[in-house]
């Protein structure tokens, strides 16, 4: 069931929520959080696609914020909500509203937002794209208690991780470290397996793609060992190699979706490690609403020292890059300054 509504306003928003559940036959409200999904025109189907269908493992109330840009001055000045409300099987198992803000109004976008909130439930807010450059101190991103975004949307994403460690607050994530469950899983079991002391590692993927980073940082920052990366063709994380004292472990995937772990004294398998598509990313950071530590630690550990995209980088502890594979990106750099201006 949809229900348009025309210079409208919040009330009248939530009006049309309770009569468009009784419509239907469902008055009482069984969703676990609200969802609000700060997009644009362009990107606005395939972000409420993914949302509607996270939905359906976690109910929730999904609320899109799309800004209007206005073309004259006399049209900026005004201040206009259209909405669309959305329930049943038009909003996979909760219920969505589509709220377009126009003029003025785009600026106060959380006046608007607040009101529609589920009583006493978390509230989770998702960039898809153009994401504030502090999520937690964003007035939208100040009402949640946790917040998604994703570096790799980011026209320079290996920049945009330093942006991330530098503004970092509890609650924060980040698509590309959720793109990388399944490796560190494996490569976790892997380690059980084969106990033994790692001497060092490589991380091997495509260029400008932030999982490749967050994924070195990672083993750089867990196991106190140098983490050489590596360029590929891709599709996106292709291989890693942990050098033991016992042999080598390789997890190799290169058609993005069958990997092969290898390992001394085990015949190689094949091990599922397909691409997931963004309502399964989103699915799984629904599934925890506490801070990420680990996230925590690996996006602050030597992010300063990214490499630039053309060029492999070596992250580690006690590991200093050498020039120019190891030079800081820009925004790292700055990120950096400003962090320690302000001790």
């Amino acid at each position: 069931m949809k229900i348009d509504l025309t210079e409208t306003t919040s009330s009248k928003i939530n009006q049309a929520l309770v009569s468009a559940r009784r419509s239907i036959g469902t008055p009482a409200i069984g969703m676990v959080l609200t969802l609000v999904v700060v997009t644009d025109e362009e990107n606005a189907y395939d972000a409420l696609r993914a949302a509607a269908d996270s939905s359906r493992e976690h109910p929730s109330r999904i609320i899109a914020v799309i800004k209007r840009v206005s073309r004259s001055p006399r049209s900026r000045r005004d201040a206009r909500l259209d909405a669309e409300v959305r329930v049943g099987s038009d909003s996979g198992s909760g219920e969505t509203v589509v709220l377009r803000l126009h003029g003025e109004l785009a600026n106060h976008a959380q006046s608007v937002v607040l009101p529609l909130l589920l009583p006493d439930a978390p509230v989770v807010v998702w960039w898809p794209e153009d994401a504030p450059a502090d999520p937690a101190k964003d007035p939208l991103g100040a009402l949640a208690q946790r917040r998604i975004t994703d570096t790799y949307s980011a026209e320079h994403p290996l920049d945009e991780l330093a942006v991330r460690a530098a503004t970092y607050q509890p609650g924060d994530t980040d698509l590309a470290w959720t793109r990388i469950t399944p490796w560190r899983s494996m490569l976790a079991a892997a380690l059980d397996q084969q106990p033994a002391q790692v001497v060092s590692a490589t991380v091997e993927g495509e260029s400008d793609n932030p999982s490749c980073e967050l994924l070195a940082m990672w083993l750089a920052d867990r196991l106190g060992v140098p983490v050489e990366r590596t360029l590929s063709a891709g599709p996106g994380l292709t291989a890693v190699r942990l050098e033991t004292k016992n042999g080598v472990i390789v997890l190799d995937r290169a058609d993005g979706s069958l990997a092969t772990l290898s390992m001394v004294g085990q015949p190689d398998r094949a091990v599922a490690l397909k691409r997931r598509e963004t309502a399964e990313l989103l699915a799984e950071e629904l599934r925890r609403l506490d801070p990420d530590n680990i996230y925590e630690s690996t996006v602050k550990f030597g992010v300063e020292r990214l490499g630039g995209p053309a060029e492999a980088s070596s992250v580690g502890a006690g590991h200093k890059p050498s020039s120019p594979a190891g030079a800081a990106a820009p925004a790292a750099k700055k990120a950096a300054a400003k962090k320690a201006a302000s001790k």
